[in-house]
Formats: structure tokens, C-alpha cells, sequence
């Protein structure tokens, strides 16, 4: 399990420091970095399969990302812009906010240059290059999500700090941790889980909640980052993602506002933030 840390405290500590790129724009990783990337890359590949929605494959198809190695961000740059018009941005492990929200505005999904060590290979505060490569770039190559992304980075943008908290909820209940109803069956499409294996299992398993998708529900939906999720929201169809970027997110958020938190499904950590985001 990954979180999403470019929407948490900036002020946290992290202990990984992102890898900078050479002249030529490359960025040299070591053996070490990449045995870790070909684990996590065949262990997530062996779990696809009836999970994950078929937008998801088709786009990792387009990237064709190497198992072996880490992949270089101008590889993956090539397919994001022709596809949809997106591209990577080289960044630390903890962005700042505005940083966070003008990348997406711009379409350009930020990209930590590191990876985690083989002791975290199950959980990592931090989002590495793996969670941001595998698991959000394929989804980056279908135009619903890709413009539903943007949307949300623009709308980010203007927000204040406390509509920015309620647009973190909508985040993490649809591009990190969304699911999606096909005619093939109910199928993962959030980066949060498609790059955890116990996250993979959970999710379409009987023990977490499903609920069908309703944006001034998830704005108002509790979440915690250290914890298997217990409650996803399941989209109709992908399209709705589109759709949801052409209508007032902000007046959604304002009704979310009003009726108030939903009530936890999960312990609080004590003195902890997070635990109320």
C-alpha cells in the first residue's frame, strides 16, 4: 500500500531522496533500484488479470514499461503526449500543495525520482516512481481520466485550504482509490491500489464496503492512509469521470460542507490529522 503523499503534510520528514537527472536528462538507477522495480513490476503484473479495468491494460500496453529496469520519465513522456496530452514532472518526494495542484492543471503528473527500499515493498508512505509510473500513468492515457485529472488540478488551484481538504477526499476516493463497474465485472482503476498487492486483493474482495459513486458523498468520506481501505466508491463507467469534470464540483463541495463529515469506519490514530482528512 502506497499513499498519496503529495496530499499530506509537506512538513513531514521523509528519508528518500529523489534521484536527479544527468545532461542528458537520464537518470542513472542502481542495480539495487532496479531489482526492486522488477519485483514489484512481475508481482502487480501476476494480480491483473479480472481486477483491473481494460483502460488501465490498454494504457499500460501504450507505455510497454520495462520489468527489468526503472523506466526513464522522457519514455514515458512520449506516450502521455500522444495520447492525451500529458506528461511527467520530475519532482521530490513531498511537493507543497500549490506546486501539487499547478502540475495538474498544466498536465504534467508529478513523479518522485526515487524508489523504495526492498524493506518497504508492502508500504510506503511516500509516493515512489513506482506507485506514480505504474500505478497512475496508464490511467493518463484515457482521455476521461486524463481531463478529470486536469480539472481537478485547476480547481485545486483556486481553492482555499479548507476546500482543498474536502478536494483531497474526492482524490483519493477516485484516482487513488476508485473502482469502476464494467460489463465484464466490477474492476479497479485507482493508482492507490493497482500498485499494492494486499490493497489488490482487498478491494474486490467481501470484507471492505462498495458504494455507487456519488461525488458530495466522497467529499465528505473520512479516509485514513495507513490502513486497507474500508470503503471504495464504484463508478457506472469510466465516462463519468468526464462527465463529473463539466459540472460544479465546487457547489458539490459546498453541499458536502453542510451536511457534514460521514461518520469514520475506521479508528482514529490519537492526535493525529489524518485520521479527520
Amino acid at each position: 500500500m502506497t499513499s498519496n503523499a503529495h496530499l499530506s503534510d509537506v512538513a513531514s520528514k521523509t528519508g528518500y531522496r529523489a534521484r536527479l537527472p544527468d545532461d542528458c536528462g537520464c537518470i542513472t538507477w542502481s542495480d539495487q533500484d532496479n531489482a526492486t522495480w522488477q519485483t514489484l513490476m512481475q508481482r502487480q503484473l501476476g494480480m491483473m488479470e479480472g481486477r483491473v479495468c481494460q483502460e488501465y491494460l490498454d494504457g499500460l500496453e501504450r507505455l510497454a514499461l520495462p520489468e527489468d529496469r526503472v523506466p526513464q520519465l522522457a519514455d514515458i513522456d512520449r506516450v502521455l503526449k500522444a495520447t492525451t496530452g500529458w506528461q511527467t514532472a520530475q519532482v521530490p518526494a513531498l511537493i507543497p500543495f500549490d506546486t501539487f495542484f499547478a502540475l495538474l492543471a498544466s498536465r504534467r503528473f508529478p513523479v518522485a525520482t526515487f524508489i523504495r527500499t526492498p524493506e518497504e515493498l508492502d508500504y510506503l508512505k511516500e509516493p515512489d516512481i513506482f506507485h506514480e509510473i505504474f500505478g497512475h500513468c496508464p490511467m493518463l492515457t484515457n482521455p476521461a481520466f486524463a481531463e478529470f485529472t486536469a480539472t481537478y488540478g485547476r480547481l485545486g488551484l483556486a481553492a482555499s485550504p479548507r476546500e482543498r481538504v474536502y478536494l483531497a477526499r474526492l482524490y483519493w476516493m477516485t484516482v487513488e482509490f476508485g473502482l469502476v463497474d464494467t460489463p465484464e465485472g466490477r474492476r479497479i482503476y485507482g493508482g492507490g491500489i493497482i500498485s499494492s498487492p494486499r490493497e489488490t486483493l482487498h478491494a474486490l474482495s467481501d470484507t471492505p464496503i462498495h458504494v455507487p459513486f456519488d461525488p458530495v458523498e466522497a467529499l465528505r468520506t473520512p479516509y485514513r492512509i495507513d490502513i486497507l481501505q474500508p470503503l471504495y466508491y464504484v463508478l457506472d463507467d469510466l465516462s463519468s469521470l468526464h462527465d463529473l469534470s463539466r459540472q460544479d464540483i465546487m457547489g458539490m463541495m459546498r453541499q458536502a460542507a453542510e451536511r457534514g463529515l460521514r461518520d469514520p469506519l475506521f479508528e482514529p490514530v490519537p492526535g493525529s490529522a489524518r485520521a479527520k482528512a
